[in-house]
């Protein structure tokens, strides 16, 4: 267990070494040795802490201002998203989808009658897919 006992803002960023050597007991010579870096980082409450201060700060510097609306001040509360979400994925494999069924007129297709799509429909499938 490592413990870092001296923990203020100042060091938050700095770059520590720890090397770790494992030895047989009875014997001096290192079996093997490996050096781990570790970097403190405020806890998420502290960075909690630091985004609301940073965001007050902003809305007075802006309150003070003639040029701005108070609307503009208003902060968004969204998270990094990772990427697509579900909906629009499925949204696209849909569409696909569509696009590869056999259009309404086609006779030498196994594909039942019912799924034959009209024009229409398939450029609706096009337009929401680009």
């Amino acid at each position: 267990v490592i413990r870092h006992r001296d923990v203020r803002a100042a060091y938050y960023g700095v770059i520590d070494k720890f090397r770790l050597q494992v030895s047989e007991q009875s014997q001096r010579k290192a079996l093997g040795k490996k050096e781990i870096i570790a970097t403190l980082l405020p806890s998420a409450k502290e960075q909690q802490q630091q985004k609301e201060e940073e965001e007050k700060r902003i809305k007075e510097h802006l309150a003070e201002s003639v040029f701005f609306d108070q609307s503009l001040c208003q902060p968004e509360n969204r998270t990094a998203s990772s990427g697509p979400s579900l909906l629009t994925v499925f949204l696209g494999v849909v569409c696909v989808a569509a696009l590869m069924l056999p259009t309404l007129g086609e006779m030498e297709s196994l594909v039942p009658l019912y799924l034959h799509l009209s024009v229409n429909q398939k450029l609706v499938a096009a337009y929401v897919l680009g």
